[in-house]
């Protein structure tokens, strides 16, 4: 029904690399090449530059890679409606998270949200909040769910829910003398952190400055790139960490972490969708209002 050469176009700017475009398409090299000349021979114009091993957009490829992305949302959308009229739902729709998002929250809603519209066809990927604002940028998701206190004025951001950050141990090892920590305490205290870039470490920065802390001044083991190589670090470590109570529920419960409360320190943090904006994509619409119906439900 629609054009792919506007797809193999789209995907080669997304990708600016003819080999990755054909990858992600299951169709040949030489065939990408195939209809990128076709559509420039059609247009009059060269989309594309060649600059060493590197390709780039000329700003004709940048005229219409705007026009394109509009393009596509209006297809996506069209499909949308013919299935209202059908009384049903399909589609495609990319989603990405950050690492605790998608690890423990998440894939319950997702797997509600395929029962419910099982013609819906839906991806997850997973990073940190940068990477999934640059995944926003690339195109290659539609919708973003991401914790910290981002701001870019190219996205828009709809608060999803709320999560507390709480300093966890190993119930093996004693933090502190029993009463709530404090600042010159946690100075002292061997710490596990996430990542630069992790929306955790950005909210837990900003709270410490409440405390006249900064990073430098804790005693950080070590940065780690995800909560579950945190947590299976702590079963093995006198280490705390600061981390998503959603995150350690199952470790609490079953009495192997204990949380280690810190005088004049609480961070609940807003999780939140997080799309381009004037993308007014109904797929990803209905993921985020079905998405807070259930959330608000349990």
């Amino acid at each position: 029904m629609f054009d792919f050469r506007l797809k193999v176009f789209h995907t080669v700017a997304r990708r600016l690399s003819f080999t990755k475009a054909a990858e992600e398409l299951y169709i040949s090299q030489p065939a990408v090449t195939k209809h990128i000349h076709e559509l420039e021979q059609q247009l009059g114009m060269a989309l594309f530059e060649r600059i060493g091993n590197r390709i780039k957009l000329t700003r004709a490829g940048q005229l219409v890679l705007h026009h394109a992305e509009i393009i596509f949302t209006d297809y996506r959308n069209l499909e949308y409606d013919i299935n209202q009229l059908k009384h049903t739902q399909g589609g495609l729709l990319a989603i990405g998270a950050s690492t605790t998002i998608a690890q423990y929250l998440i894939p319950p809603l997702l797997a509600k949200f395929n029962q419910r519209y099982p013609d819906v066809k839906t991806s997850l990927t997973n990073g940190n909040t940068e990477q999934i604002e640059q995944a926003l940028f690339e195109k290659s998701i539609l919708l973003g769910i991401i914790e910290g206190n981002s701001r870019n004025p190219l996205l828009k951001y709809v608060e999803f829910t709320r999560d507390e950050i709480v300093l966890v141990g190993n119930v093996k090892h004693q933090y502190g003398n029993g009463e709530p920590l404090t600042a010159t305490d946690l100075r002292n205290i061997p710490l596990l952190m996430r990542e630069h870039g992790s929306g955790t470490l950005e909210v837990i920065t900003d709270e410490l400055k409440r405390l006249k802390l900064k990073i430098t001044d804790l005693n950080v083991a070590m940065y780690m790139g995800s909560t579950e190589s945190i947590k299976s670090y702590l079963h093995h470590s006198p280490c705390a960490a600061f981390l998503s109570l959603q995150a350690v529920q199952r470790e609490l419960e079953a009495g192997e972490f204990s949380i280690i409360p810190v005088k004049n320190f609480r961070v609940v943090r807003k999780l939140q969708f997080t799309y381009l904006q004037g993308l007014q994509d109904k797929l990803a619409q209905l993921f985020i209002k079905f998405a807070k119906q259930n959330i608000a439900a349990e």
